[in-house]
């Protein structure tokens, strides 16, 4: 462990869809001890399912694999690190595009970087070609003392 954050965990799991579920439950539990509101919990829960998802979907191409997240914790930010050993994206800046897609006939959207960066506060995205995809998403949660002072001074 790293002494540079004030916590950090690391989940290591099976690239099943089943599984999506999990991490999103276990990154938001993680970052409840930051006390964010419901709507940055559901941002960070959003965030972590598309990164997910594309590491089942996209990394492994629905073969077996590890999917791999570490998050960690400094001051009131959140860094979560979503990353596969799967096949890699040819071409980071089209995957980041809205709409893109390389699975068509999946019906996906192709929204899944664009609904991470609208979510996140910072969103990094590396990807080596055979070797695998990392993305990395940072979040500040707000204090709540910051929401009191408003309103008192409101």
């Amino acid at each position: 462990m790293s002494g540079l954050f004030d916590n950090e965990m690391k989940l290591e799991f099976s690239s099943k869809s089943s599984n999506e579920a999990f991490a999103r439950i276990t990154v938001a539990a993680f970052v409840a001890q930051l006390d964010p509101t419901i709507e940055e919990l559901a941002d960070i829960k959003t965030a972590v399912s598309e990164a997910v998802t594309n590491c089942i979907i996209h990394g492994y191409e629905n073969k077996e694999g590890i999917v791999k997240i570490i998050a960690k914790i400094l001051k009131n930010t959140v860094m979560i690190e979503v990353s596969d050993t799967g096949k890699g994206i040819e071409n980071v800046e089209m995957a980041r595009k809205p709409l893109y897609t390389s699975k068509a006939n999946l019906e996906r959207s192709g929204m899944g970087f664009t609904i991470m960066e609208s979510f996140m506060d910072e969103i990094d995205i590396q990807s080596v070609l055979g070797l695998g995809t990392k993305v990395i998403m940072k979040k500040a949660i707000k204090p709540k003392e910051e929401d009191e002072e408003e309103t008192k001074l409101g």
